[in-house]
């Protein structure tokens, strides 16, 4: 690669800032929003891919052929000023500056006023590019007070701090939480943050294979310094200033689309196992499953049919109904249905070398090609060699569609489980259809995920219209909490998972993936003793994503009601989910409305508290509740920290009050989850705990945690039919509710608006730790009982 190194200022074009680089590169500037810049350091024959699928601003929803890169639909562009001044160009707009450094080459990044840069690039041979290929490089300079959260799935430590990650997409079955790299998805985007300075984040748009490194290389020639490269395609990237966490994580999903509310029932249980459909009686044993859940008393909301379905012999083929297993595909999605279970189905894009439909495909040129031979790339799957269906083929999307519907959804199946979908094709002459416009595949492996996905919504939404579409997906990049829940991916069957999985979704979380969760009780390796299964539930629980979902080389299956030494204690942590669901929808309904992750670190919430920024064994589930999970073995008892909260924590189960900013040790029995609710909090429960159904849900309770201060409280609480596709229209309800302690008594007022009348009717209020209960205001009746 080549260093740029020099450049000078060629003018203003609108919103555009551009420069003139040594070896005929071209730095552009676009201020996009108050907080938001754009940096691309063009080649000279231009982009090495002209669009990209994860840019959605304010929800535009990129075509399937993609969003051009040169698009400035959808963002405000600001006004600002330009100036050049001392060898180096000022680009000020309302709510960043870039100082651009001229010679040598280089950006420093200031919040309007302050003269200390909060970001800057390192002052030595900050940009690279190939002349000979793809590959590039950005390096900015680091400090050593710095912590770095983001890149997705990524393993390990919640601080990235002093490591490396292959960005890339794998299938890692059984994978290490903790040290295992690459995973499943390629997510480039950082957040910076550190005490005393605001936070910030970076977003490479760019999906090539690449690395990003948070200082676990040292130069001596260069300082310290963080670095991203790329094996291919262009440096583009956004600088999204904070000042706070919250601040850019906001901006960041705001930037790549927001997130997907999903219905209520899919925040229900979920099961599956690889082991139930690939049995020859894997029809009765469907029956047998419905039947235990209910001798067990475990709700269960949706049962997930592994790939087995779809087999011939001991391979798995897409749209394809195992007729031995499944003689009526139809009636068991109806047995399914009759019980309250949704049914869903795993669907893998890669068709096996013998497929039944594969010369079907290859008629119709719907497969990722060979740009060297022009036939099919071959790529090794799992069950032998086949080829890949391109979702960037108008024909393909077309052909995959039709084998949705009629395959699938006409038979009952309600959403599809995309699965295996990294596309680890590694020819490095694969070609994308690209919509008629062929590109390489290398430059984006993701998008074809992430397409996928987006096929999956959308023909969903269009089966039932008017309702909110549920889909699952494994792989993909930027942008796919659009569309999809995700998870943590084939987890091992292990206490230390449990440590690990938990850093890895607040990572996740703060990627902009909110609708997450982890395979309960390991997905891989040895079948979980009672203890450690009992915790992987509790642990499991409160995540929105509940799945249990498993393959075990002995061919035991994971069930809720495998260990019957601790089943009440499972059942007792499916209880608190079902009671906590009021608290988790609303928290999923502002993800998707106010782009805030529902699951948050305690520094996303404490960004002040120093030791709450560093804590990463427990987590707030939306804005009251933080969990606290057992993850040691033998453990009958949980330290945790309780965050400088203004008034303090109770504990949710009994009551009792703690002072903010406490080290404190809770009991924790078996079936226990340590949850805390901060004071003030205004925090709507359930009574419904035998499955999600909004339209049946009679009773809700609304406990009021007395505030150590004076004051005013206000919250929201969301409910709906459970499926509306008119949450953000009014077709919804919202009760605002307020708290005003700065009398002589504690008064409690709501007011409802919206077109939906929940089923419960009034909340009725349970007041937690008053002196004096707080008084309903008179006309708050009808609302509040």
């Amino acid at each position: 690669m080549k260093a740029i190194t020099f450049a000078h200022f060629a003018g203003r074009d609108g919103a555009r800032v551009a420069f003139e680089a040594e070896h005929g590169a071209r730095l552009v500037l676009t201020v996009l929003d108050d907080a938001l810049i754009r940096v691309a350091l063009l080649r000279p024959e231009g982009w090495r891919l002209d669009r990209t699928w994860s840019i959605a601003p304010g929800g535009l929803e990129p075509p399937f052929e993609g969003r051009s890169r040169d698009s400035l639909d959808g963002f405000p562009c600001p006004d600002f000023t330009v100036t050049e001044a001392d060898g180096a160009v000022t680009v000020a707009g309302p709510g960043l500056v870039a100082v651009v450094r001229l010679s040598p080459l280089g950006i420093a990044w200031h919040l309007p006023g302050q003269a200390e840069p909060f970001a800057q690039d390192r002052p030595t041979q900050a940009y690279w590019l190939s002349r000979r290929g793809g590959a590039l490089a950005h390096h900015m300079a680091r400090r050593p007070d710095e912590r770095h959260h983001g890149l997705g799935d990524k393993a390990g430590p919640y601080d990235r701090t002093g490591r490396r990650f292959r960005l890339d997409a794998v299938d890692p079955c059984g994978f290490d939480a903790e040290t295992s790299d690459p995973l499943y998805k390629i997510i480039p985007f950082t957040i910076v943050d550190r005490d005393g300075g605001p936070a910030h984040g970076v977003f490479y748009d760019n999906l090539a294979v690449g690395e990003a490194d948070y200082g676990c290389t040292l130069d001596n020639y260069h300082g310290l310094f963080r670095s991203y490269r790329a094996e291919d395609g262009d440096l583009d990237y956004y600088m999204l200033a904070g000042p706070r966490m919250a601040d850019v994580v906001a901006r960041y999903v705001g930037l790549t689309g927001g997130q997907a509310f999903p219905p209520a029932w899919s925040l229900g249980f979920g099961c599956t196992s690889m082991s139930i459909a690939d049995a020859p009686d894997a029809d009765a044993r469907v029956t047998a499953f419905i039947q235990d859940c209910r001798r067990h008393a475990i709700p269960c909301d949706s049962f997930h049919f592994g790939s087995g379905y779809s087999s011939i012999g001991t391979r798995r083929y897409v749209f394809n109904w195992n007729h031995d297993k499944f003689p009526d595909p139809a009636a068991t999605m109806a047995r399914l249905s009759a019980a309250g279970m949704r049914p869903v189905t795993n669907i893998k894009p890669c068709l096996l070398d013998d497929h039944p439909k594969l010369a079907d495909a290859m008629g119709k040129d719907i497969l990722v090609r060979d740009g060297d031979t022009g036939r099919p790339a071959v790529a090794q799957f799992w069950d032998g060699l086949g080829y890949h269906v391109d979702f960037t083929n108008p024909a393909g999307l077309a052909w995959w569609r039709a084998g949705l519907k009629t395959t699938l959804l006409d038979f009952g199946v309600v959403s599809a489980w995309n699965d295996n979908n990294e596309f680890e094709i590694w020819d490095e002459d694969a070609l994308c259809d690209g919509a008629g416009r062929p590109f390489p595949q290398s430059l984006a492996r993701p998008v074809q995920a992430l397409l996928m996905t987006k096929l999956s919504f959308e023909t969903q939404a269009a089966r039932a219209p008017g309702t909110r579409p549920y889909a699952i997906t494994r792989a993909g990049g930027p942008g796919l909490g659009r569309y999809a829940q995700t998870w943590s991916g084939d987890n091992y069957t292990a206490w230390k998972t449990l440590r690990w999985n938990l850093r890895q979704g607040l990572g996740m979380s703060l990627s902009g993936l909110f609708n997450i969760g982890h395979d309960v009780g390991g997905f891989h390796g040895p079948t979980p003793g009672p203890e450690l299964f009992c915790r992987f539930v509790e642990f499991c629980c409160l995540w929105p994503r509940f799945v249990m979902n498993s393959w075990k080389s002995d061919g035991v299956v994971t069930l809720p009601w495998m260990h019957e030494s601790v089943l009440p204690q499972v059942q007792e942590a499916y209880r608190l989910r079902y009671r906590l669901m009021p608290a988790l929808y609303t928290a999923m309904w502002q993800g998707a409305t106010r782009h805030r992750p529902p699951v948050r670190p305690l520094g996303y919430a404490f960004p002040d508290d120093r030791r709450a920024v560093r804590e990463d064994e427990s987590f707030m589930l939306g804005d009251d509740l933080l969990v606290a999970p057992v993850l040691d073995e033998g453990a009958t008892r949980r330290a945790l920290y309780l965050p400088e909260h203004p008034g303090g924590w109770y504990d949710f189960h009994d009551g009792t009050f703690y002072a903010p900013g406490s080290l404190v040790e809770v009991a924790a029995p078996l079936g226990r989850v340590p949850v805390f609710v901060r004071a003030g909090a205004l925090l709507p429960v359930g009574e419904q705990t035998d499955r999600v159904d909004p339209t049946s849900d009679a009773v809700r309770h609304l406990r009021v945690y007395a505030p150590r201060r004076p004051g005013r409280i206000e919250t929201t609480i969301y409910d709906d039919d459970g499926d509306t596709a008119g949450f953000e229209t009014g077709l919804g309800c919202l009760t605002h509710l307020v708290l005003d302690t700065t009398g002589p008594v504690p008064v409690l007022s709501a007011r409802r608006e919206g077109a939906y009348a929940p089923a419960y009717g009034a909340l009725r209020v349970v007041p937690v730790g008053f002196d004096t209960p707080p008084q309903i205001d008179a006309d708050s009746e009808g609302v509040l009982a």
